[in-house]
């Protein structure tokens, strides 16, 4: 019993710890917060919850393409550029720029950056349901050669 008592102890100084999943954020108040949730579900890999960030699956793939392209995926880093805002006919649209470290589940990490746009409309004049909370409209994003603040991009356009 010693013997093996003593083996299992030096297999779990050898496994090394699983990572716990981050602590469950989802929030759609500003438009950083929404891609911050995005992320925190895609690294969840609550693919449902992310997919439901985009309204009606617009802009984005189908879903079980838009789940496959996310099953490798084992965590993402974001960085934050200035967020810019524009009204236009009852809607408020955002840009989000941002830098992408996408680490997938061998450990590798890519690197993209490009700019996000939300839409949230005005939530006075929204009088039946379903409420329309500010949801991703569109996602650039191109490969980069690193991650942080110096890949993001300074501005984006609409």
């Amino acid at each position: 019993m010693p013997a093996l008592r003593a083996a299992l102890v030096a297999l779990a100084l050898a496994t090394p710890a699983l990572a716990a999943d981050p602590a469950y954020v989802d929030d759609r108040s500003t438009a950083v917060s929404v891609i911050q949730s995005y992320y925190n579900a895609i690294t969840r890999k609550e693919y449902a919850r992310a997919y439901s960030y985009y309204e009606d699956g617009q802009g984005v793939d189908p879903f079980d393409k838009f789940q496959a392209g996310y099953a490798n995926t084992a965590s993402v880093s974001v960085a934050y550029g200035q967020v810019g805002s524009e009204g236009a006919a009852g809607s408020t649209y955002y840009t989000v720029p941002v830098s992408l470290d996408a680490v997938n589940t061998s450990g590798k990490h890519s690197y993209f950056a490009g700019c996000y746009t939300l839409r949230l409309a005005n939530p006075a004049i929204q009088a039946a349901p379903p409420f329309r909370p500010l949801h991703i409209v569109a996602g650039h994003l191109t490969t980069a050669k690193g991650f942080g603040q110096k890949y993001v991009p300074k501005s984006c356009t609409q």
